[in-house]
């Protein structure tokens, strides 16, 4: 199993006992979805492990508590503390509608509805205040928002993302200065 055929589902953050249970803060708007899985993968010296799921159980909101198999004592945990906990795409829940994994739309058309097609999302980033789709317009990368009021309609089919930009947004990437 490759990175990039997985989604992140959270991060071991603590042990819960002596007997190597771990406490995996969950990376989610819907953490009740995950409190029976069977497997999980942890990223560990950079190669994806899989784990078998011995006992799966909500600690709090957002916090899973699990039992892993091969997982029996505190020097087993400590070796997995702070692992990145992934899943297959596969178990990924379908999305409709404007709801989208940002995986997903990468090499969507962007199409604005003032300016026409603007061009292709070649990344998401996602380590700004706001979510942003970057998207190239005539070789210059221009960050679109991710907001409900920019997004209006997301097209699966034709891969393609209708957005209404504010006046100038685009402006600001591809006029020289």
């Amino acid at each position: 199993m490759h990175i990039e055929d997985c989604f992140f589902v959270g991060t071991v953050v603590s042990k819960y006992s002596f007997k190597g249970e771990i406490l995996v803060k969950l990376d989610t708007d819907e953490p009740d979805r995950y409190a029976s899985l069977e497997t999980l993968f942890l990223s560990i010296n950079n190669a994806l492990i899989p784990y078998y799921v011995e006992k799966c159980s909500m600690h709090k909101p957002g916090l899973l508590r699990l039992r892993l198999e091969d997982v029996s004592t505190e020097e087993d945990a400590n070796f997995i503390l702070k692992a990145k906990a992934y899943l297959p795409l596969s178990e990924l829940p379908t999305l409709t509608g404007n709801k989208f994994y940002y995986h997903e739309v990468i090499g969507f058309m962007v199409n604005d509805k003032n300016l026409g097609v603007l061009g292709k999302v070649t990344n998401v980033n996602e380590h700004m205040a706001q979510a942003t789709l970057e998207v190239d317009v005539n070789g210059n990368t221009a960050l679109i928002p991710i907001v409900d009021e920019i997004i209006l309609k997301i097209d699966r089919t034709n891969s393609s993302i209708e957005v209404e930009t504010p006046p100038g947004l685009i402006d600001l990437y591809t006029k020289d200065a």
